[in-house]
């Protein structure tokens, strides 16, 4: 034995339990993200710590020992809907990837989705609470960001593809998450009434009307 406890060059004893808070302080910071996301839905977008900590069966205190603060607890929120929103869009376009134009159309209706299966969620990550905090700490930008790159390196799939020049494909992927985006905040505000099908197909003909001519083979290069 050293002489700082070590046994045949083994960690220290307090690094082990270390290891195991830091293990359940991220599972209990897990939970409590998963119970704001179930009090955000039952409570709306402009939930309370105190119903969060009433939804997670415990109280502020504990809950502000895991977050500092609501803005913490927030980006912990966008973190799993990003996850989430990410893996069901890759799933969509894995599904339709032999056909650029479904993949498109499967994006966008993915995006879609998340608004109309969790709205409330959806307004949450989209409203960032009104603390300070750096101006360049925008989990929304970074969201669209995560999913922009993801559409671009699509794009530029089916350009290699081709042969052609990949350098459109980030600002065309990024184009697209914001026409969404933007098509998706107003259905959500004003048009309640519109199927999220006949939503995604009205942006997948805008969309595929520009990107039909750049994405896909012309009638000469076909024939050849």
């Amino acid at each position: 034995m050293g002489r700082d406890g070590e046994r045949d060059g083994s960690r220290p004893r307090r690094d082990r339990r270390s290891s195991r808070w830091d293990e359940h302080r991220r599972a209990r910071r897990h939970e409590l993200t998963a119970a704001t996301i179930v009090a955000i839905r039952a409570h709306g977008a402009e939930v309370g710590m105190s119903q969060v900590a009433a939804q997670a069966r415990t109280s502020k205190t504990v809950v502000y020992r895991h977050f500092a603060d609501k803005n913490d607890l927030y980006l912990a929120v966008c973190d799993r809907v990003a996850e989430v929103l990410v893996g069901q869009l890759q799933s969509a376009m894995r599904e339709a990837a032999d056909d650029p134009r479904e993949t498109l159309v499967s994006g966008i209706d993915a995006y879609l989705r998340l608004i109309e299966a969790d709205p409330e969620v959806y307004r949450y990550v989209m409203r960032p609470p009104k603390l300070d905090r750096p101006e360049n700490d925008d989990p929304v930008s970074d969201l669209c960001s995560v999913i922009g790159d993801h559409i671009a390196e699509i794009i530029s799939t089916e350009l290699r593809r081709q042969n052609r020049a990949t350098d459109p494909a980030l600002t065309w992927g990024h184009a697209l998450v914001g026409m969404v985006r933007a098509a998706g905040d107003q259905w959500l505000a004003a048009r309640p009434d519109l199927e999220r099908e006949v939503l995604a197909g009205q942006l997948a003909d805008l969309a595929w009307a520009g990107l039909s001519r750049t994405v896909t083979p012309s009638a000469a290069s076909s024939a050849s």
